[in-house]
């Protein structure tokens, strides 16, 4: 697969595999295409104008590049950002958001909202706050929240751009231990600056 800006090549024939419910991390310069690469995995690079992918991309055996429905593209692959940005509305809504856009009942959407919670390590500080605004939590707590966003309708794929990097040392440790636990029902693809993180999460 190649990627283009316009007539730019940013990414010039990637072939690779990644693992079912393994870790895979991606190292790499600043600049060198890591970013790039993660969006074509879940087509999020179609917000930006003259952008394009020349080969194949499989989940599974389906080719992504041909998928016309790009919510379930996107349910099915779930993306967590450098820094954390959940919705200005409450946290109670921000998990509900997916599973309310997808249809589902309020009793499932109920039940998905403190799974996801339960399994971010959330639920304890934030049961009784559920209608509070999310931007009131701190930034480790906000990060931990956009990923039980990411897991309420259970992709089979979750992408991570740097997720840990603008976080303090002991929200940085928190978050890397969630990414582990992850990896148990989950495919994880992480990109990273840091070399010593890729040790600690990656599977070999």
């Amino acid at each position: 697969m190649s990627f283009y800006y316009g007539r730019f090549r940013a990414l010039n024939d990637v072939s690779l595999s990644i693992a079912e419910h393994k870790i895979t991390a991606m190292i790499g310069p600043s600049g060198c295409g890591k970013s790039t690469l993660l969006q074509t995995f879940n087509r999020m690079y179609e917000l930006t104008p003259g952008t394009r992918v020349n080969g194949s991309i499989r989940l599974g055996y389906e080719e992504i590049t041909a998928m016309g429905n790009l919510q379930e593209l996107r349910r099915r692959v779930g993306m967590v950002f450098q820094r954390a940005n959940p919705f200005p509305v409450s946290i109670y809504d921000n998990v509900a958001y997916a599973p309310r856009l997808m249809g589902w009942s309020r009793d499932a959407i109920q039940a998905a909202v403190e799974e996801s919670l339960r399994f971010a390590g959330l639920w304890e500080d934030v049961a009784d706050r559920l209608h509070r605004l999310a931007t009131s939590m701190s930034s480790g707590q906000r990060q931990r929240l956009c990923i039980a966003r990411c897991i309420a309708t259970k992709p089979e794929v979750i992408l991570m751009d740097e997720p840990c990097s603008a976080l303090d040392p002991i929200s940085m440790l928190r978050v890397e231990e969630l990414i582990r636990e992850l990896a148990d029902q989950y495919t994880v693809v992480i990109v990273t600056h840091n070399m010593q993180q890729a040790r600690r999460l990656a599977h070999p």
